[in-house]
């Protein structure tokens, strides 16, 4: 083995102090679970737009919106529920509209779970002409809701009820283009006027 000058020595023993500290820290960041991805003291008033990241590989990052105590991107456990973003989000607020959300529905990574608002009156909202403005959620969509977006016809419609059946809801509008007579122009019409 040939001799190492002391320079060398250095650099390899900082580079193992290096390496010790970058295990130590990740197997510190492992055993810490919990609010891997929550914003700071504040829930982001105020200075709080710094963020804690550390968690495990098969979390989800969502964004929660809406009627709800501390709006802001959550990271959760896989297999999480919108209730569960709803909840970790400091639930919902008195003017929610928690029946227009499907909170049973699983999440899906980069989804974000908009919870409406009630309108003076306790309807949904509606414009003039009948249409409902907001998203309408995929969990409680009836035949009719989906017969108001561009491209849906009432076969179609009983089609994306029928999948959802099947499959326990659905945790993002894109996995409809699994439905066949969906196509790209309806998937955008979709997603403009659907929320999981």
């Amino acid at each position: 083995m040939p001799d190492l000058s002391r320079a060398q020595v250095l650099v390899y023993g900082a580079a193992a102090v290096a390496l010790l500290l970058v295990g130590a820290r990740a197997l510190r960041a492992e055993g810490g679970g919990g609010d891997s991805f929550a914003q700071a003291a504040g829930g982001g008033a105020g200075g709080g737009d710094d963020f804690a990241i550390s968690g495990q590989a098969g979390d989800l990052v969502v964004d929660v919106t809406g009627q709800v105590a501390s709006p802001g991107v959550y990271r959760l456990p896989a297999g999480s529920r919108v209730n569960d973003a709803v909840q970790r989000a400091g639930g919902a607020t008195g003017r929610a509209e928690l029946e227009a959300v499907n909170l049973a529905a699983r999440l899906a990574d980069g989804q974000q779970v908009v919870v409406p608002g009630r309108v003076p009156g306790g309807g949904p909202t509606t414009s003039a002409s009948g249409e409902e403005e907001g998203p309408i959620s995929l969990g409680t969509a009836t035949v009719e809701d989906l017969d108001t977006i561009d491209g849906i016809g009432p076969v179609t419609a009983e089609d994306i009820i029928e999948f959802r059946d099947q499959h326990g809801g659905l945790a993002s509008v894109d996995q409809l283009d699994q439905i066949s007579g969906i196509g790209p122009a309806t998937m955008e019409a979709l997603r403009a006027r659907l929320q999981p």
